[in-house]
């Protein structure tokens, strides 16, 4: 089985505050805040991940039903495509 596998489009400059993360795109001037699961979703993207591990991974560390962790995990990968933060390989 081929899965899509996302890995990060960008270099951020980063700064943590509490839980979430707050991060500028230079070359373009754009700033970005990530919730305390987008930051997860964010630092697990250091290396290349399919859907799948992205999935199980969070299934193993938050209390959320498995079709909704699919859905919002989706839509999240989604908007970080969009915004040219991440892509599929």
């Amino acid at each position: 089985m081929n899965e899509t596998r996302y890995e990060r489009a960008v270099d951020l400059l980063e700064a943590e505050i509490n839980d979430e993360l707050v991060a500028l795109e230079p070359s373009q001037g754009s700033c970005f805040g990530f919730n305390a699961v987008a930051t997860t979703v964010w630092r697990k993207l250091e290396s290349p991940r399919t859907f799948a591990d992205l999935r199980r991974e969070l299934l193993s560390m938050y209390e959320v039903d498995e079709s909704r962790c699919s859905i919002e995990l989706q839509e999240l990968l989604d908007r970080m495509v969009a915004e040219g933060l991440i892509q599929t390989a």
